[in-house]
């Protein structure tokens, strides 16, 4: 249970409604405890009344009564106390259930996004949700039955070795056997259990990336080829949970026959003694029966517990492998850091760790609060590297980032983000309604404010055509939308935030060149003291920049205005011309 140690912190938080819960479980089992007796009473009342001992009628009636009610009694009281017992123990679960789910999902918006690019969104679903639920089981159920057991075993055991001692032994001689045979199967079910959870983690990952791509599937046709893949990973699945199971359904056999000897031994022994006078009455014998078959349960629960604790384990094993995962961007100020919005490059090399790509070399230039800066070249020239070092997305590694003439490490993280309007290649909306969508840049976003940014990201026409305006609900991704519609909200989305700094990674691409001038236009009278850097593969877009630099494989090879560079060759003349002509035809 070492990977389980880590929710012990829960238990230490909780421990007030735990011992509460424990306090409810010793008296739910106390009152347990008294039916059988009463019920042994009443079996040694019928015996004295048969043998003679007892003669008068009434009285018998009258004891045999009290019993009765004194078994109805207890046994509703040890429902309610039991009643109370699950309902703080599952309770308490709930409990560590939400605040481990929060603690997951809090580190997974502290790690970096290097460790995405290694990590598979289902195999995060699945950790966060499906190993979760295991670990509740273990803070939750399993503990419960598991102080029910305990309690259970101290107060019947103590008060049968009371009752009758020699006969006690004899009772729980299986016991022993049992507790061997539940670690031997405890092995094989931690061991089995980690690898059922592998291959779920497996079918989250592969369900969510179809589902995510059904439409590239269903556009090549390639439905069968892709059920058939899932059919093979389901079946791996199905051999691995039967594995499992296999090993679990030796546990409740095992205890039912271990619970039979103990009832032979109480009935063979017990009658021996109760014969020669060593028992004095057959009620203790019926106590006896009773009392071990009380144990039953708690003795299954042992075999259900363990295999709760072992898939628990395994589960708790792959949360922790997440959890000790360090960010790569760390936040190194604690006070607040003003931004102004100059920006300075100095002679910055990155090369992308998981690929080994280099994707600047020695790129130097500088913007200032208030300027515009646009960046063109080829795909894979490293415009979008830019904008993400600025975000701090990344880490520098070669060379200066200075933000405001600091270095953008010396600056606290929550500031720098908290200035920034970044508008991806790839815009990304979620599934909720396009004002909130909108509004996502800006909590307390008034209505006016929403549709004054959509009327600047010139999408307002397009959202008030729809039947419900703002209040259209979002597909997945955004996929209502179209590629154009879906790039101006996300434009809209960094306008409303009001930002220091503006960044456009491409985020026209989409649009025709009508609605691309509306957005420049305004977009010009929005950011006028602002800085704003315009990644594009179009001179439309960055003609009315204070600066132009083009990048060719991570090197700057032309800076200047769209007049200087328009007027000397080079890549950016061409581009020019070509595009101007594509234009006329």
């Amino acid at each position: 249970m070492k990977e389980l140690q880590f929710v012990n912190k829960y238990f230490v938080k909780y421990k007030g409604r735990l011992m509460l819960g424990l306090i409810i479980t010793i008296v739910a089992r106390v009152f347990a405890l008294l039916t059988p007796k009463f019920i042994g009473d009443s079996v040694g009342v019928v015996e004295k009344y048969i043998s003679g001992d007892i003669t008068d009628l009434a009285l018998v009636k009258s004891e045999l009564l009290t019993n009765i009610l004194l078994i109805i009694g207890t046994t509703l009281l040890a429902a309610f106390f039991t009643f109370l017992m699950r309902q703080t123990f599952i309770v308490v679960s709930r409990y560590i259930e939400f605040d481990l789910k929060n603690e997951i999902f809090q580190q997974y918006e502290r790690l970096s996004l290097s460790f995405y690019k290694s990590n598979r969104t289902g195999d995060l679903m699945s950790r966060i949700s499906e190993d979760v639920s295991k670990v509740r089981m273990y803070v939750g159920p399993a503990l419960m039955y598991s102080v029910t057991t305990i309690t259970l075993f101290i107060v019947v055991i103590s008060y049968m070795f009371y009752k009758a001692p020699e006969l006690t032994l004899y009772a729980i001689a299986p016991l022993p056997v049992l507790s061997v045979a539940v670690y031997r199967l405890s092995v094989a079910i931690h061991k089995r259990s980690t690898i059922v959870q592998v291959y779920l983690s497996k079918l989250t990952t592969f369900t969510q990336e179809s589902f995510s791509g059904i439409s590239v599937i269903k556009a090549y046709g390639i439905e069968p080829r892709t059920n058939a893949d899932f059919v093979e990973l389901s079946e791996g699945s199905k051999d691995k949970n039967i594995d499992l199971v296999k090993v679990q359904a030796l546990f409740f056999p095992l205890m039912v026959l271990l619970i039979g000897l103990s009832n032979i031994m109480v009935i063979y022994i017990g009658g021996n003694q109760f014969m020669n006078g060593e028992i004095e009455d057959l009620g203790t014998i019926v106590e006896f029966l009773i009392y071990v078959n009380m144990l039953t349960w708690p003795v299954a629960i042992v075999g259900w517990v363990t295999s709760i604790v072992q898939q628990a384990e395994a589960s708790q094993k792959r949360i922790n492998e997440f959890l000790k995962e360090k960010p790569t961007i760390i936040n190194t100020v604690s006070e607040v850091t003003p931004i102004s919005g100059n920006i300075r490059f100095n002679n910055l090399s990155y090369t992308y760790p998981d690929t080994n790509i280099t994707a600047l070399k020695n790129v130097s230039f500088s913007v200032n609060s208030g300027e515009t800066l646009a960046i063109i070249g080829n795909t894979g020239s490293g415009k979008s590297t830019i904008l993400e070092l600025i975000g701090r997305l990344y880490d520098v590694e070669h060379g200066q980032l200075l933000i405001d003439e600091t270095p953008i490490s010396e600056l606290n993280l929550n500031s720098l983000r908290g200035s920034i309007g970044y508008v991806p290649q790839d815009a990304f909306l979620f599934s909720d309604t396009i004002g909130n969508n909108i509004r996502f840049g800006k909590d307390d976003a008034t209505e006016m404010e929403i549709r004054e940014a959509a009327k600047n990201a010139a999408v307002h026409q397009n959202i008030v055509g729809f039947s419900k305006g703002y209040d259209t609900i979002l597909g997945e991704r955004g996929i209502t939308l179209s590629g154009g519609q879906k790039q101006r909200v996300s434009i809209a989305r960094a306008i409303i935030k009001d930002p220091q700094i503006l960044l456009f990674d491409d985020c026209l691409s989409a649009v025709d060149t009508e609605t691309e001038e509306e957005i420049l236009q305004n977009l010009h009278r929005i950011s006028k003291n602002k800085t704003t850097i315009v990644v594009s593969h179009r001179v439309s877009s960055a003609k009315n920049a204070d600066k132009i630099i083009v990048l060719e494989e991570g090197q700057i090879i032309q800076q200047g205005t769209h007049n200087e560079l328009v007027n000397s060759d080079g890549y950016y003349k061409e581009l020019y011309a070509k595009q101007l002509l594509e234009k006329e035809m």
